[in-house]
């Protein structure tokens, strides 16, 4: 690889500081537990393995492995753990259908070519393995407020490159995911999202909780099944 591209790379991974929110997370564990996943899971895109670690307290998997280009945490990791550090814009160098489960929490987005990505989601997975993965929702009235206005959704400004370089609608996923084999997806939202302008502000805090879904979620998690 060259060498300048790789370490435009590991720049844009530690710009994005290597986590996600807890409601995302929130979501996920949640999803785990609903749908009694179990088996052989991968944290695709782990960061510094917040994630990572709240799965395997759940208790519910057999191995759990982790990637991402960041190097192993030097702390909060078990030894249990298997960490693979790699740059995920490249195919991982392990054999197919390791795994019943993928999850990728506000991995894709931060990717050069998303179809490469999902199709080295359904190379990995075993049949009927799922795939949970979240990302900006560029449909929320933040984000459409920002197009309208600035002319790019509003995770993806100056401000948030190079960590995020691919904004996906609802529609590309879906087509993204059938043409790599996977099932209809599902879409959760996590029924958190700040007010235009005034980020700071929840929508959910203004409304009671009321205000949620599409238009009033900065982030949407996909499920979708190896067919």
């Amino acid at each position: 690889m060259n060498l300048n591209l790789k370490t435009k790379r590991q720049a844009a991974s530690t710009a994005s500081g290597g986590i996600s929110n807890q409601p995302i997370y929130d979501s996920f564990l949640e999803l785990i537990e609903k749908l009694n996943i179990q088996g052989d899971c991968l944290d695709f895109g782990a960061g510094i393995g917040n994630l990572t670690q709240l799965l395997q307290s759940l208790d519910c998997f057999n191995s759990i492995t982790a990637t991402d280009i960041m190097q192993r945490p030097v702390v909060g990791i078990d030894n249990s753990i298997k960490w693979i550090s790699w740059d995920l814009n490249e195919s991982l160098d392990i054999p197919s259908q390791q795994f019943d489960v993928i999850v990728s929490a506000e991995v894709i987005e931060h990717l050069e070519n998303p179809r490469a990505t999902v199709r080295e989601w359904f190379r990995l997975l075993r049949p009927n393995g799922i795939i949970i993965f979240s990302t900006p929702n560029n449909e929320s009235w933040r984000a459409l407020i920002a197009l309208l206005i600035q002319g790019h959704f509003v995770l993806f400004s100056d401000t948030c490159y190079p960590a995020h370089i691919t904004a996906l609608l609802r529609k590309d996923i879906r087509r993204i995911l059938d043409e790599a084999g996977f099932s209809e997806p599902t879409f959760i939202f996590t029924n958190l999202g700040g007010i235009p302008k005034f980020p700071q502000f929840k929508w959910q805090q203004i409304s009671g909780g009321l205000l949620k879904g599409l238009r009033y979620s900065d982030n949407l998690v996909t499920i979708a099944y190896k067919a």
